[in-house]
């Protein structure tokens, strides 16, 4: 038997339902999925291969999966800091959307988004924005797994002049996709509760309903969206959602940082998942999600990045060590949100939310091979006692040295192989140049 690619000299953390921890582990490939894992005995051979991979002592755990991004907003990166969400919205993010976000530049700056992602270990990743297929466009060259969101809104976005188009865009947008892609699936992103009326959010998610796709949404994100939806509504924004029929098992909520004890058990009992951002939360003071009672009533939660212009990265290593800090202090509880389970909540848990915890997330045999290698032969990352504790409160991004999705090797000793990183750079740095004049 001859396997495509052969992973050895590692150690394997399978995040697996036991998280088994596998030392001199070997990882075997055959076309996109694990065929086989196991410790390699001192005296055996490799397997053969077509590819054998010396990981050299690094530790190779599931591709990162990022639930909630806006990956063309990386030209934003920096653009308009340390200001409120709805300012920071209205005033600056909104008008340069309108004003510089052309089908070009939505691609360029997901190609730029792409290789930040897989540099940093993220081999999935859960997006919402306009001109979706030019993210689509990127993310297939990219090599990276997604789920892709087109931006529903009711008023004029990029690429929809007419807000009465949007759900019609959107099914186009669907059937383009639907099977263009193994690793890209289509979704509808519905910008909140408050940018989308009760219509639109009920024909949307019909839309995707009828396709058996994910619906996404930013939800009870700040203070000003609960007090704005209960003026109008007389309901939280969770118990709006609910009355408009939206909430069931493929609708992904995103933020849930204003949310009680009610809405947590509307959210569970409709099987809705959550993509909780720390760090965007953190930068544009929302606030705290209650995560571990969203996890403690049964609810998947996974993490995200949101996009650069709220972040300002797509580093997920660097989400999960402030994930775990934040709810520690917020608490006041050292032991709240553990190690492992933030790392379940980059890899599984963040699979489920978008319902892909069959496919990804845990290395296993039968599973995507959806993998990444960190390299452990550096100052800050030794001695190491637990590869949980060092992969959330000591590792980074830059740390991830091979990245393999599919199947196929997409990053290999630190280089990207699937894209022309210069060129891209280039690219972003020359939009920029006309987004700050």
């Amino acid at each position: 038997m001859i396997y495509d690619i052969v992973v050895h000299n590692c150690t394997v953390l399978t995040v697996n339902p036991d998280f088994d921890v596998i030392d001199n582990g070997i990882v075997c490939i055959r076309d996109t999925l694990i065929e086989k894992i196991q410790t390699r005995a001192e005296t055996a051979g490799l397997p053969s291969a077509k590819k054998t991979i010396d990981a050299k002592g690094a530790i190779v755990l599931p591709g990162l999966v990022n639930t909630h991004t806006h990956l063309p907003m990386t030209l934003f990166r920096g653009l308009a800091d340390d200001l409120p969400l709805h300012d920071w919205l209205e005033k600056y993010i909104f008008p340069a959307e309108k004003k510089y976000m052309t089908p070009e530049n939505v691609r360029i700056g997901s190609q730029l988004a792409c290789a930040e992602m897989i540099m940093s270990g993220t081999t999935t990743c859960c997006d919402g924005y306009f001109f979706e297929d030019e993210v689509a466009a990127a993310v297939r060259e990219s090599g990276l797994r997604a789920t892709l969101g087109q931006g529903v809104i009711d008023f004029a976005a990029p690429g929809i002049q007419n807000p009465s188009d949007n759900i019609k865009h959107a099914l186009v947008y669907i059937e383009k996709l639907l099977n263009a892609s193994p690793l890209i699936r289509p979704s509808i992103f519905c910008h909140s509760p408050y940018t989308c009326s009760s219509q639109t959010l009920k024909a949307a998610k019909s839309a995707a309903a009828s396709n058996q796709l994910l619906f996404q949404i930013h939800a009870a994100e700040t203070k000003q969206e609960w007090d704005n939806i209960y003026t109008d509504h007389g309901k939280s924004p969770i118990q709006y959602l609910d009355q408009t029929g939206v909430l069931d098992h493929n609708t992904l909520l995103v933020h849930c940082v204003w949310v009680d004890d009610d809405d947590i058990d509307i959210i569970a009992k409709r099987n809705a998942t959550v993509s909780h951002n720390p760090v965007s939360n953190m930068k544009l003071a929302s606030g705290i999600a209650p995560v571990d009672k969203l996890l403690n009533a049964g609810i998947s939660v996974g993490l995200g990045t949101d996009g650069s212009a709220s972040n300002n990265n797509l580093d997920l290593f660097g989400v999960m060590d402030i994930c775990a800090k934040l709810h520690k202090v917020h608490t006041l509880n050292p032991t709240a949100l553990d190690a492992g389970t933030v790392l379940q909540m980059a890899t599984i848990l963040g699979a489920k939310t978008i319902g892909l915890e069959k496919n990804i997330g845990s290395l296993e045999i039968g599973k995507q091979a959806d993998l990444i290698m960190v390299d452990t032969c550096k100052p800050h990352l030794t001695p190491m006692y637990n590869p949980a504790s060092h992969l959330v409160y000591a590792a980074d991004g830059s740390d991830v040295k091979t990245v393999i999705i599919g199947g196929q090797v997409v990053m290999e000793d630190s280089r990207l192989i699937s894209m022309n990183l210069e060129e891209i750079l280039e690219q972003a740095a020359a939009i920029a140049g006309l987004i700050s004049c």
